[in-house]
Parts: C-alpha cells; structure tokens; sequence
C-alpha cells in the first residue's frame, strides 16, 4: 500500500472529527491497559496551555491522526496522543507527526523528549516504532511513578 500524502497542522479541538478519533484513542487505551495505568489525556487535559496538538490530514481534509507536545519544563517536553486512525495505521502518519514534534522541540530548545506508553503486548508496534526513531527505554520521568503496566521512553536531541 502506498503512503497518503498528508500534512501536519496545528488543531485547536473543536471539530466532531478530531473529538471522535481523541474518543478512539481513549477507547483503546483504555481496553489495553488497566484503569489506573491509562494516562491518556481526554479534551480537557489536551486544552491546556502547555499542550501543542495537531492533526495529520489529507489535502482534501480527512483525518489521518493526531498527535501532541507538552512541555515539562523549559529544556523538556513530552510526547502525548500519538494515535492513527486505523484505516490509516503503517501509512507513515505517526512519522509525519512526529517529525513536527522533533521539530518544535527543537526550536524550544528542548534538550529532551520523553514518552510513556504501554507494557503489554498491544503496545509493542508503538514500542518499536519509538525505537526505530531513536528512542530508548527510561526511568519514571515527571509525575509517573513504577508502574508495571507502562514502559517509559527518552530521546536526547
């Protein structure tokens, strides 16, 4: 199959679209990983001001996906709602946003990503994909604790 052409633009979550793919994405997580272990943000916690969304789409519009920075600090920042749609998983979606969040990153001078995803079999693709970009397995960063359910990344940039 070949790659969608997409670009990435910044979101302001408001469209049914991007509510609904956000409303997927919770869904998911939630079916992957015990209550307690999901820290998925929903709408309100992805419309604060340390948070900086967008949305792949196709020139026409139609949602490919979504994905988030927040900043941690002034030298760090955290990768949040990385989710494809699922028609469109394995069409490089989640690389072109996570290009746009190495990107800003770099511009905020962040010295440091950090991302935390799941332990269990279900989150072994993200896993993967996180290392083939040059991510690599971390201690509890923030306000995560242990948790045998979540597995925590980093990359230096």
């Amino acid at each position: 199959m070949s790659a969608t052409p997409l670009r990435v633009v910044r979101d302001g979550l408001t469209s049914d679209a991007i509510i609904g793919l956000l409303q997927a994405h919770l869904d998911l997580m939630r079916s992957l990983s015990p209550a307690e272990s999901v820290h998925a943000l929903d709408l309100d916690g992805l419309r604060t001001a340390e948070i900086t969304f967008w949305r792949a789409e196709t020139a026409t519009g139609e949602l490919l996906g979504c994905g988030a920075l927040k900043a941690l600090d002034a030298e760090t920042g955290e990768i949040k709602s990385m989710h494809t749609a699922a028609a469109h998983r394995g069409q490089g979606v989640a690389a072109a946003l996570l290009a746009m969040i190495l990107v800003t990153a770099r511009e905020r001078s962040y010295t440091r990503l950090y991302l935390e995803t799941g332990s269990q079999p279900g989150f072994a693709p993200a896993r993967a994909f996180y290392a083939a970009h040059g991510f690599s397995e971390c201690p509890p960063f923030g306000d995560y604790t242990n948790d045998p359910a979540s597995f925590f990344m980093m990359r230096s940039l």
